[in-house]
């Protein structure tokens, strides 16, 4: 692994900014909260952070409605600020990504606001505007997120304008050259500042079918379990190929900054996500994989899932393990916090780049907030779909506001907030931050278990088993998915010792020629290289 870059070698630790750590006590977290904060990452021994949207905005979608690309929201801080974490990250060995939102804008964005104005407007193809079908009605049947059509009429001008999300969301017209370069463009101011890479929110939605074709419906939907928007297949709106052309220019642009800039995305199916490399490696180096976030959560699914995802890889792609983030409901509450100790172990020992969810080194659950109290939109759009939930703010002490802010918080914080944070944690053997600072420290010191081989072993039951294997030695992972004890005849002639397991009162014992496995552990032993 002498020769892999960082984001390869590292583990990106998201940041949702509104709920690390607040700083002025109005409730919300912000840039100078996070700086305050960067010594308990270089503590936990990660890599990157990356950064939700901080850019001004409206905050109808909490960020993700920009209203300028190259600034910082007052919320938030200032640019001064950005540059100072930057910085101090810099000093720390940590680098810096940011959210870039290319499909949409705030509909009190400077370029909408022109591009409304009128159909003469210089900046009217800057959006995607249509007349009514002959007859009336939406040009195209295409759906938006929340399941109605994706055209929202403007009175003032008498044209239809497409937004996938919400309607203070309108969709940027990929297809005019100046919304390209001008987006390019953002892309370059932060880069210049230093920022070592972007995620892309939202990459697959970003070029739509330019003759507004009609979508066929779904065969296969499933009211009441499917999102609305899926009661068609997204055949003319989603993943078109211009799309994949777009992302390996953005590729380029980074790369102009050097070969150490990464560009992360969110895109969707495996099989879409997977044609982001680009052909030639030439596209996303790290389109994310979410095969784990909806896997059932057992030896048989998980193994699957990660077999299809491996073998679905092209030559070169480099893997990468998602389990948590701001739209889904956190692993604790999925999976519940005996398996969330198990899960942190497989996301952190198998091969490739694992991005961690700010509080999942904790065990944080989802904290209920009441539909009449939920701030989410999507919750107001789509019932039981909210995600102010996984939002809530980190709990660092078990002081007032829980050491997040001195104020209110924008969001409740969890019932067990007084016993379950990093101070509560930070030194007991048994927690679970501190299980992962012992995972990411056996990653960190074990090339093996970043860039080696990996192998399924036979195992039955509830236990999931494989070795990674490099130039380092060996190393047997084995997981116990269920709740009764279970065992796993160690394959190969030297059984070596356990390194770390989820209950720590076996680390550093031999691990014999037959792992016995208490309910809900996981191990990982050491061979011999």
């Amino acid at each position: 692994m002498g020769d892999a870059t960082w984001w390869q070698r590292g583990v990106i630790y998201q940041i949702y900014p509104r709920s690390f750590m607040d700083s002025d006590g109005d409730g919300v977290g912000d840039l100078p909260g996070i700086l305050a904060r960067l010594d308990h990452l270089s503590w936990l021994g990660v890599d990157a952070v990356w950064l939700s949207p901080v850019h001004p905005s409206p905050m109808d979608d909490f960020g993700y409605d920009v209203s300028d690309y190259t600034g910082v929201d007052p919320v938030f801080g200032t640019l001064d600020d950005m540059d100072e974490l930057v910085a101090a990250a810099h000093r720390r060995g940590l680098r810096v990504l940011l959210d870039w939102v290319p499909n949409h804008t705030s509909d009190r964005h400077l370029w909408f606001q022109e591009s409304r104005a009128s159909r003469d407007s210089p900046r009217r193809d800057w959006y995607i505007w249509r007349d009514p079908r002959p007859g009336g009605g939406p040009p195209s049947n295409w759906l938006r997120y929340a399941g109605d059509s994706a055209w929202r009429w403007d009175e003032g001008s008498g044209q239809f304008y497409y937004r996938v999300f919400l309607d203070s969301q309108p969709d940027l017209n990929w297809r005019n050259p100046e919304v390209q370069e001008a987006m390019f463009g953002t892309l370059r101011f932060w880069l210049a500042r230093g920022i070592d890479g972007f995620r892309i929110d939202a990459l697959s939605v970003l070029v739509e079918d330019d003759r507004l074709r009609d979508n066929p419906p779904n065969p296969g939907y499933r009211p009441g379990r499917d999102l609305p928007y899926q009661r068609e297949l997204s055949v003319w709106n989603v993943d078109r190929p211009e799309t994949r052309e777009l992302a390996a220019r953005m590729r380029k642009v980074v790369d102009e900054f050097g070969d150490d800039r990464v560009l992360l995305a969110e895109i969707g199916p495996l099989e879409q996500t997977v044609a982001y490399y680009g052909a030639q490696g030439d596209g996303i180096q790290v389109p994310f994989n979410f095969e784990l976030l909806s896997v059932a959560w057992d030896a048989e699914g998980i193994a699957g899932a990660v077999g299809r995802y491996l073998a679905a890889l092209p030559a070169g792609g480099w893997p990468n393990w998602v389990l948590g983030n701001h739209d889904t409901s956190r692993v604790a509450s999925r999976v519940g916090p005996a398996q969330a100790r198990v899960a942190a172990m497989l996301l952190l020992t198998l091969p490739g780049t694992p991005i961690l969810y700010y509080g999942d080194e904790l065990g944080l659950r989802d904290v209920p907030v009441p539909p009449e109290e939920a701030l989410d939109p999507i919750a107001r759009l789509i019932p039981g779909r909210g995600r102010d939930p996984e939002r809530s703010p980190m709990p660092w002490d078990g002081g007032p506001g829980a050491g997040f802010t001195s104020g209110r918080p924008w969001l409740p914080l969890g019932a067990d907030h007084r016993t379950l944070h990093v101070a509560a944690q930070r030194d007991d053997p048994g927690s679970m931050l501190t299980l992962h600072r012992r995972l990411l420290r056996l990653r960190r010191d074990a090339p093996a278990l970043v860039g080696g081989g990996y192998e399924p072993v036979e195992a039955g039951g509830d236990v999931l088993a494989y070795r990674r294997d490099g130039p380092d030695g060996g190393y047997l992972v084995a997981l116990n998915l269920g709740p009764r004890p279970a065992r796993l005849a160690v394959p190969g002639p030297a059984p070596g010792r356990v390194l770390v397991s989820t209950h720590p009162d076996r680390d550093g014992a031999p691990a014999g020629a037959t792992l016995e496995l208490r309910g809900d552990e996981g191990v990982v032993v050491g061979h011999g290289g």
